[in-house]
Parts: C-alpha cells; structure tokens; sequence
C-alpha cells in the first residue's frame, strides 16, 4: 500500500505548526518476527514505535531516541527505539497479562523514560513522563503540555499488520515561512493560537481506523483541506537492530572470567540472543575461555543496545 514504511512531514504555511505522519507495515511485521506478544503488549509496544519515529523526526541529531516504559504491573518493561536514519526496534516484558489496555493500569503506574543518545555516546538526555493517563499519546501529550518543551500532540494506532502515527508541534511564531521578498510574514500571536487550537480538534476527529488505512494526503485532505499545506517526500523507514558478536563480546567480558567460566562448567558453550532480533551469539569453550583471559576493555559495553 502507498506511504507504508515511511515517515511524512508536512507543514502549515502560514501557521508555525508542522507535522508527521508515519505508517510501518513490512518493518512491524519484521520487528514482530521472533515473538508472540499478546495483543495488548504487541498494540501498546506498536504504538510507542511510531512514537519513537515521530519524536525522532522533529531533531536533528545523529543518534538514537528511545522511550523505555518501567513499571510494576503486567507490562512491567518495554523499550522502542529509533535512530536519526529511522531505522527501529522494540521489545517488551510482560506476565499475567488481562484485557484491559489502559497504560497506567498495564505499567504498574510506572514512568516512560525518554532518552537522546549521540552515535559516539558523548551526550545524552533523558526526560521523565509520568504514565498518568490511559493512552500514551496522551501521557506524551501531557508531558510536553507540562514542560518547556514545544507543544505536540501524538494520534497513534497499532495491530498485528501495521503501526501508524501522526504528530503535530507548534513552532516558535519566527519559524513560519518568509514572503516571495525574503521577509519574514508577520503572525498574529491569538491567531497562531486559536490555528493551533483548532488543528488539534480536527485532528482529533480521525479515527483509528482512518490513521491505518487512508493514504496521507487523503488523511491531510480529510483534516485540513481549508489549510495551505505542504508535504514533504517519504523517507523510509525499517527495522535494524544494532547486534553484533562484538557488542556481545563485550557484554560477555563485562561479567567477568568467573561467570563465563561457571557458565562454561554448566552448559559447555556460552550462547546468548538478542532480545530484539533473536539472534543467537554462541561462543565454544576455546572463544570463551578467551573472553575470560582478556577481561573487560576499557571501553568495554555491557549492553546488547
């Protein structure tokens, strides 16, 4: 279907608001690959997806964003992750899962971390979002409603064929586009508000189904089609995940020699698979033993992240 696996942005000429719109079908699909989640942990992993892919558009950064749900309750553990390149990931933890998808109910009332990463690891930001509403479009919506960060609004929609989301950010009033004489056009700051008011309420008319299965500039036409819009080309976007046997190497290493070597002693081989891509990573006696003699680098991960 047109405008699956890639992300959209568009903008409002003449209101500081721009947008995205993101559909993943074949990449879900491939993310899904290895599990089986039950259908509340695979919509609500789908959902923070998507959500991953819009935050990430709205920065320019080289690196990677992810949103890591905690918590004590039947969902007590999900991380979605997107790179600037739009490449995704997602895992999810879960026991004695019910029916209901209310979010704070599914988390334990537990906390959504979101966290900014550079490729060379040398900055990193994490914000906080309480899991205080039922959905997490809402509780993200709530987040940036409550802090200083620009005002976005997230729709998400997910199942077992396919993911799709769409935001929309107020900008600072300067960003909106200059006249045909290089001038900035002036905005009226109660108009810019009143626009942004009403974006969100015609937004909030699209149904779920609608965010699945329109095409998105039928989506942009059924919302804005009194509003001058003007969209962007797709990007693409897929699922990767960032595995390797040397990142596994030094995970391996950062355990120590007496725990690859008790190991060793249990199962005549160190086999370890990834949580996001079930890959299997598998060491013999001789390349663990190995492992044990080197012993940690100094730049050593311990993450399969």
């Amino acid at each position: 279907m047109h405008d699956r696996d890639c992300l959209h942005r568009f903008l409002f000429e003449h209101y500081p608001i721009r947008g995205h719109l993101v559909h993943l079908d074949a990449s879900w699909r491939a993310l899904l690959e290895h599990r089986e989640y039950p259908a509340v942990v695979r919509d609500t992993l789908g959902e923070a997806v998507a959500a991953s892919v819009l935050l990430a558009a709205t920065l320019k950064f080289d690196g990677t964003l992810s949103l890591q749900l905690r918590g004590q309750g039947p969902m007590h553990l999900m991380l979605a992750q997107c790179s600037s390149g739009l490449g995704v990931r997602g895992v999810a933890r879960y026991r004695d899962i019910g029916d209901s998808r209310d979010l704070q109910a599914l988390s334990g009332e537990g906390h959504l971390t979101v966290t900014l990463e550079t490729e060379d690891l040398s900055q990193r930001y994490q914000g906080i979002v309480p899991l205080s509403s039922a959905s997490l479009a809402d509780c993200l919506g709530d987040y940036f409603r409550d802090s200083e960060q620009l005002p976005t609004r997230l729709w998400l929609h997910a199942d077992a064929d396919g993911v799709s989301g769409m935001l929309l950010q107020r900008l600072p009033e300067e960003s909106v586009a200059r006249t045909a004489d290089n001038e900035r056009a002036p905005v009226d700051p109660e108009a810019s508000a009143h626009a942004w008011r009403r974006v969100q309420l015609l937004a909030d008319t699209l149904r779920p189904e609608e965010l699945r299965t329109l095409t998105d500039r039928q989506i942009l036409r059924r919302l804005f089609n009194e509003d001058d819009l003007r969209l962007f080309a797709p990007a693409p976007v897929f699922f990767r995940c960032r595995c390797s046997r040397e990142r596994v190497e030094g995970m391996l290493r950062s355990l120590g020699a007496d725990e690859i070597r008790a190991i060793l002693a249990e199962r005549g081989e160190v086999e370890v698979h990834c949580d996001f891509c079930n890959r299997a990573y598998r060491f013999d006696a001789v390349d663990a033993e190995q492992l044990a003699i080197d012993g940690p680098r100094m730049d050593g991960n311990a993450s399969l992240h």
